[in-house]
């Protein structure tokens, strides 16, 4: 049997061994929770701009249609047959050049005899006159009645308006005679002809023989919506926007170009087509190369008005939630990433134009929203710059 002594010993080494493996135990369960715990994720780097205000011109875009600036119509004031052509047709002509050739022969044979009916005229005036006078004398010593007075002085007065009339005779046999050439009213560019020599000509035709249109300078006229010019004139009201002065238009052309030269806002009509909705606003632009050309579509960029408190961010910092809403990544308290739903307007230079939801002074994530999510701690990187390309 086994001493007392002995058992004691092996007792004693038993519970030493049971406390050195429990402790080993523990040490290792504290280890394995360690491991699998997770380890929290260091701040992402973003770049952040300062939001800013700052004066902005605010221009609108809106559709056009270029006029002729002058425009008339061509047509025969006396009937008759054409006889000659004096223009080219497309080409440029000048006030007062002869463009058609009426048959004339008859409107001078008109002229020659209104001619001879002022003379006859004149003959009975003078013979009239003779026998007024006459009478006159005579009537002072009863030699005559009073009545063959009064005959021979009516004779004289109806003498001088016979005149009258012959002179105007004459004046309209010299108008028809210098309607028989058909003049241009104004200088402009002349379309083709509907009529050749030889065709028949009316008075008062409704048929036009050409048309000149002034093409230098041009007119655009320019359709804004009347709810356009509502929200314009309500931004205005409330301060929102100030007056501009700068009634400059520019045209951007059919095929994407933009036109060269520079108009300027002329009017703007003081009713609303029933039709369209939409009210006129005209503006003239100079057009010496002739690049615009009657009923050319363009669009024309006005200047709406001034926002003197204007915020603009670059196009990639926001973003499209599901219903459609614009989103912007701000850098919060505790450089925790913030979510701010955005009202927007127009695009000025690659970069919106906010008008509800940031604030001067507000830190925009522009760069690593993908690698971000609201509540997410970052380290904001301010840039230097807004990217104006972007």
């Amino acid at each position: 049997m086994m001493s007392l002594g002995v058992r004691t010993v092996m007792h004693k080494a038993l519970k030493i061994a049971s406390v050195i493996t429990a402790a080993l135990w523990i040490t290792a369960c504290g280890q394995a929770q360690k491991a699998q715990a997770p380890q929290e994720a260091p701040p992402v780097p973003v770049g952040v701009l300062s939001v800013t205000e700052q004066s902005q011109a605010i221009h609108v875009e809106l559709p056009g249609r270029s006029r002729a600036y002058l425009e008339a119509e061509v047509r025969p004031q006396v009937s008759g047959i054409i006889t000659n052509r004096g223009f080219v047709e497309g080409k440029d002509v000048e006030a007062g050049q002869s463009l058609y050739q009426i048959d004339s022969a008859t409107y001078k044979a008109a002229l020659i005899s209104a001619e001879a009916d002022l003379a006859s005229a004149n003959a009975s005036l003078a013979s009239a006159k003779a026998t007024a006078d006459r009478y006159a004398a005579l009537v002072q010593t009863n030699a005559i009645s009073k009545q063959d007075f009064d005959e021979a002085d009516a004779a004289y007065k109806e003498a001088i308006a016979n005149v009258t009339v012959a002179k105007a005779a004459i004046n309209t046999a010299n108008i028809n005679l210098e309607y028989t050439e058909v003049k241009a009213p104004i200088s402009g560019r002349i379309g083709k002809s509907s009529v050749t020599p030889g065709a028949l000509v009316t008075a008062n035709q409704s048929d036009t023989l050409a048309k000149i249109q002034q093409l230098d300078p041009i007119n655009v006229d320019i359709a804004q919506s009347s709810a356009q010019l509502l929200r314009l004139k309500a931004k205005l009201k409330a301060g929102k926007l100030q007056q501009s002065e700068n009634a400059e238009v520019k045209l951007i052309l059919e095929d994407g170009s933009t036109y060269e030269q520079t108009g300027t806002l002329q009017f703007a009509e003081v009713s609303v087509d029933e039709a369209t909705g939409s009210v006129t606003l005209r503006a003239e632009f100079p057009n010496p190369d002739g690049v615009l050309l009657p009923g050319m579509y363009v669009r024309a960029i006005l200047n709406a008005g001034q926002d003197p408190k204007a915020i603009l961010v670059p196009q990639k910092a926001l973003t499209r939630n599901t219903k459609g809403q614009a989103v912007a990544m701000v850098v919060g308290a505790e450089n925790k990433v913030e979510t701010r739903i955005v009202t927007t307007a127009e695009v000025i230079n690659h970069q919106w134009r906010v008008t509800d939801g940031l604030q001067a002074g507000d830190k925009l994530i522009v760069d690593g929203l993908q690698k971000i999510r609201p509540g997410a701690v970052v380290t904001p990187q301010v840039l230097s710059a807004t990217p104006a390309t972007k």
